[in-house]
């Protein structure tokens, strides 16, 4: 048997229509996981299933994870449809750059609800469902270098990746009973479709400098999600509570 592997395991996946999330989809189907996908967009959802083996018992599952509602509909969804679920990966989220005479209410309310409030509702929903495997199970939330880390313009995005940071090291208490490991993982500048067109990185002088911060250089979406199969595996079946840095060197400076 293969630590590595996720043969037998349901996995659920947020964010999996684009970027880290779609990736690790992936990845984790490539590694056995029969994958459950969450998204907004059903369209593109529908996209990285067509990517995937037909024959994985892969299912999409179009949701808001801001609208809580939503959310109890589709931890219920999940339930009916899928069984048990062994893994979680919460990619679902947004990126900000806001200078501190910017961040109003409505900034700060819409960035929270998309990254914080989104993995506890999902979270909350399937535990609350009984839907763990009854062998346990591994939690993940993409959170941020930027978590630890300080920026000018990154205050509030700050704020919600350490939010992720802290209330999973709690949660890794209160779920440990059950046998469900909480743990997060940290990228540092990871190329995407939805960035690669943004200044810092489509600007050839400020793609430079943001490389030279990363000594191995930017990072892709596999980078992440390969990190991700080894924390949904049971290579990692004592591991709880942790955050796994994937930065390619950016907070060793």
């Amino acid at each position: 048997m293969n630590p590595f592997g996720l043969e037998g395991k349901r996995v659920v996946v947020s964010g999996a229509s684009s970027g880290i999330g779609r990736q690790c989809a992936l990845a984790c189907a490539a590694m056995g996981a029969s994958v459950a996908l969450i998204g907004r967009d059903r369209e593109r959802l529908g996209r990285t299933l067509a990517s995937m083996d037909p024959a994985g018992g892969h299912r999409l599952f179009a949701a808001d994870l801001t609208d809580e509602a939503a959310v109890v509909a589709l931890a219920r969804a999940l339930g009916e449809t899928c069984g048990r679920v062994h893994g979680l990966v919460h990619c679902a989220g947004a990126s900000a750059t806001l200078p501190l005479r910017s961040t109003t209410r409505a900034r700060i309310d819409a960035l929270f609800h998309v990254n914080v409030y989104s993995a506890l509702y999902l979270t909350r929903e399937i535990a609350r469902a009984g839907s763990f495997a009854a062998e346990g199970g591994s939690v993940l939330f993409i959170s941020s270098v930027m978590g630890s880390r300080g920026e000018t313009g990154k205050t509030l995005y700050s704020m919600t990746k350490g939010a992720l940071l802290a209330g999973a090291r709690s949660l890794a208490c209160e779920l440990a009973p059950r046998r469900i490991r909480v743990n997060t993982v940290s990228p540092g500048a990871v190329i995407t479709p939805i960035n690669e067109t943004l200044p810092h990185i489509a600007d050839p002088e400020k793609r430079r400098k943001l490389e030279e911060r990363h000594p191995l250089g930017l990072g892709t979406p596999e980078d992440v999600a390969h990190a991700c199969v080894y924390l949904l595996s049971d290579a990692a079946r004592w591991v709880t509570g942790a955050d796994l840095v994937v930065d390619g060197g950016y907070s060793a400076r």
